[in-house]
């Protein structure tokens, strides 16, 4: 009777070690779709941010115009200067990526 129960443990260990091992060989064979998905979400996040920044290919153009009203005077060897309007300071920044069809962006393709 002992002999029946320990051949018994053994059968049950060995169904636990194949469905381990199914479930594993599963697991590697969708490998490859998880991460075609997991790039992809990745991908589109990285979309909706907008243009990407390159250190090097990138030039940043800065325009800055100030315009102010101030009236100086100089009277017994003193110069004083005083602003007679509010400043009135307009900047536009431009960044444009020099050489994109060479920038490298990762994975297997170029943008």
């Amino acid at each position: 009777m002992m002999t029946y129960l320990n051949q018994r443990k053994g059968q049950s260990t060995l169904e636990y070690a194949v469905l381990i091992i199914v479930i594993i060989g599963a697991l590697i064979s969708i490998q490859v779709y998880i991460k075609r998905g997991v790039q992809g979400r990745l991908k589109s996040a990285s979309d909706d941010i907008g243009d990407q920044y390159s250190p090097g290919n990138t030039n940043i153009i800065v325009a800055e115009h100030v315009k102010s009203h101030e009236k100086q005077t100089f009277s017994a060897g003193v110069q004083s200067t005083t602003l007679t309007n509010d400043e009135i300071t307009n900047s536009v920044t431009k960044s444009v990526i020099l050489n994109k069809d060479q920038e490298y962006w990762g994975g297997g393709e170029s943008h």
